[in-house]
This record gives C-alpha cells, structure tokens and sequence, in this order.
C-alpha cells in the first residue's frame, strides 16, 4: 500500500521503530492480556467486540461464578445459560453463539485441543478463525497474538488512528491495509508485537484521542514537528517482554 512518508531521512520501520521505545520508557510494560489461560483469551477476545474491555470482564466474572470458564463446562452448558451469564458485554445472544460455535468446531476439528489448532502457523489458524461466525479480522488476530503467540499485529482502531495522524497511515487506511504496513515494517516478534499494540491503546485512550487529540501532553509530540528526526534509538532484546498468562493445565 502506499504510505504517507513522515520523513525521507529514515524508513517507516525505524520510525515506528522510535515510536515503541518512547512508548515503552513513557508507560512500561502494559502486561497485556489480562487473562489466566488462553480459554479466558479468547472469551475475552469475543466478548469485547462493540463494548468495553470493562463490560467485557463484567461477563468474564458472571462466567466464572457459574463455573463456565473450561471447555467441558461450556460444551455442556445451554445457550440460554451462557446469554445470562454474558448479557453485561452487550449482543449476549450473537456472542454466544460465536462462543459455542467456536467451541464445538475445536471440539469436532482438533478435539477440543488448541495445541493442535495453533500448530496449524498463524496463516491457517486466521483462515480457519475468520470462516467461523462472528469472528472478524481484528478478533482473529487477538486471539492469534494473544492466545496463539504468534506474531501478527492487532491493528485496531486504536492503532489506525495514532498512525493515520502521525501521517505513517493514510486517514482511511481500513484493518487489513494497516496490517499489512505494520506486518511489512516491523519484526515479526510476538512479544513487541504484544507490546506495541498495547502501548498504541494506551496512547489513543490517553491522548489520541476520536474527538479530540491532546497532542501537547502526549510522549508523541515530538514526531508531529520535529524537522530532523532522533537517531541511535534501539529496541534491546529485554524490550520484548514475555508477558501473557499461564496455560492451563489441559495445555489449552
């Protein structure tokens, strides 16, 4: 795709590049995904669509308490059961049918394994994810990076939006464009991966704003006006944190 080039002096890597180590020193490791084992990740990764990570959460704790947090008990729970337990996340009914629908197809597909499933490579996975419904580009690509650990970048609107008025994405680059530039510019490393795009979240959430952008407080600033950019910034290898969650002990 064509990029808008923020600088002819270095390429979009080493830019976005500068963007992870300001964004690293500002906020630190963001710890992301905020989840015990791969199952709650993928939970999660469903149940955020159209809503809050809170909400999200609300739904993961209702499943929980009704003991619906392993494959065996939402194999054997009824559809009327998960909507109660995941009503505070919004669309309860379409999600619970993407839930069971994911569920039965691991269970019928790799026997309920996603060891197996995972084992597959990131290109197979995220086909197989994307035939299933109500798994869309964005949430196959959390599950892949955040359950899966395979490095491929969530580019969200979060992401879009930071990149697109840092002039290193155009303002109507769509979910797979913008992929596809951070796919072609950046390592493929899991963990920056992971980290990266957390860090992009924070910065929109906390600066970057869709109404309105607090550029003069945001540890980004300075890659709006700068007329010659900062060299010798590297990304050591103790930047690529290994974050996430514990598997279970079903290895799933």
């Amino acid at each position: 795709m064509d990029v808008i080039a923020q600088s002819g002096l270095e390429t979009p890597g080493e830019t976005l590049n500068r963007y992870y180590v300001t964004l690293l020193r500002e906020f630190g490791p963001q710890g992301w995904w905020p989840a015990r084992t791969r199952l709650e990740v993928i939970l999660g990764a469903i149940l955020t669509q159209n809503t809050t990570w809170r909400n999200a959460t609300l739904a993961l704790k209702d499943l929980k308490k009704a003991g619906l947090l392993s494959w065996a008990a939402l194999r054997r729970t009824s559809a009327a059961d998960l909507e109660s337990c995941i009503r505070s996340a919004g669309f309860y009914r379409q999600k619970a049918r993407t839930i069971r629908g994911f569920v039965g197809w691991l269970e019928c597909r790799h026997k309920g394994s996603l060891d197996a499933f995972f084992s597959l490579g990131p290109h197979e996975c995220r086909r197989h994810l994307l035939s299933l419904n109500g798994i869309g580009p964005e949430t196959a690509d959390a599950i892949l990076l955040y359950a899966g650990r395979h490095a491929v970048f969530v580019s969200d609107a979060y992401t879009r939006r930071v990149l697109a008025r840092h002039q290193l994405l155009p303002a109507t680059a769509d979910y797979e464009s913008a992929r596809e530039f951070l796919h072609q510019h950046l390592p493929p490393n899991e963990s920056m991966f992971n980290e990266f795009h957390a860090l992009l979240v924070e910065v929109a959430k906390r600066y970057c704003r869709r109404q309105v952008a607090h550029c003069e407080s945001c540890p980004l600033r300075r890659f709006l006006s700068e007329g010659k950019p900062a060299l010798g910034l590297s990304v050591p290898s103790s930047a690529f944190p290994k974050v996430g969650f514990a598997a279970s002990q079903e290895g799933t």
